[in-house]
């Protein structure tokens, strides 16, 4: 009976990138890349457009002037237009929209959601931040109008109000799209967060108080924030009897 030889010993095969990536265990791995190529595939369109503004690209500089002159004129001849515009501009700026979301803070927080309004608070502060930021360095100016229909100080690029209510339907869509059940409804919220930000921002511009390239630039910025924060941070359903709910896709 002969003896058994010696076992060779093979070593494991070490799994490749993509799979290390996609394993549960390495959940942060997998956010982190999400969040670098949504960043990416977002903030590359906003860096051209902030770069052809910057240099005043000649057919950028007649669409806006040729959207901002069309609307100036419908504006003045529809007072009643203006003042739903008004109106709008004025219920959804950056700090109505900050204050509500404060509030959504608190009711996570309540309802033992504490890592979801972690996410609020900072999806809405990086974006409050880098708004601001981005038009001091941009430098642009708003529209001098001969009659205008409304005023606005500081620079134009990003809009502000286009950048917030952008940001604003983010969080609508993740806080509460996860828990909508039936087509019907969550076309209905998708429906509203996207007329929230599109409306928000035709209102600028329809009181020419903002090019047209200002609120694409501040709806590309808001839609890279809260990509990029919804990759990185993990957000949690809250559940009755303090159960710890599953991530949020």
């Amino acid at each position: 009976m002969s003896t058994p030889g010696p076992r060779t010993l093979v070593p494991a095969e070490r799994p490749s990138w993509t799979r290390r990536r996609l394993d549960r265990d390495h959940a942060l791995g997998l956010r982190l890349t999400v969040a670098a190529v949504a960043a990416f595939l977002v903030l590359v369109p906003f860096a051209l457009l902030a770069v052809l503004v910057l240099g005043a690209w000649p057919p950028l500089h007649r669409l806006d002037a040729a959207v901002t002159g069309a609307l100036h004129g419908y504006a003045l001849d529809h007072p009643g237009w203006v003042r739903f515009m008004t109106v709008w501009t004025d219920v959804f700026a950056p700090m109505p929209l900050r204050a509500a979301a404060l509030v959504l803070v608190i009711w996570l927080v309540r309802r033992g959601a504490r890592r979801m309004a972690l996410w609020v608070a900072v999806t809405m502060l990086a974006g409050g931040l880098l708004g601001p930021l981005l038009k001091l360095l941009v430098g642009r100016d708003r529209p001098d109008l001969l009659d205008p229909v409304a005023r606005a100080a500081g620079y134009a690029f990003p809009s502000g109000h286009a950048l917030n209510a952008t940001l604003a339907a983010g969080v609508v869509l993740v806080v509460f799209l996860p828990s909508v059940r039936g087509g019907g409804r969550r076309a209905a919220l998708w429906a509203g967060a996207l007329l929230l930000a599109a409306l928000t921002g035709l209102s600028r511009v329809a009181l020419g108080v903002h090019w047209t390239s200002d609120v694409i630039g501040g709806v590309l910025l808001g839609t890279a924030v809260v990509a990029a924060t919804t990759a990185v941070l993990p957000t949690w359903r809250p559940v009755p009897d303090g159960a710890r709910t599953r991530p949020d896709r």
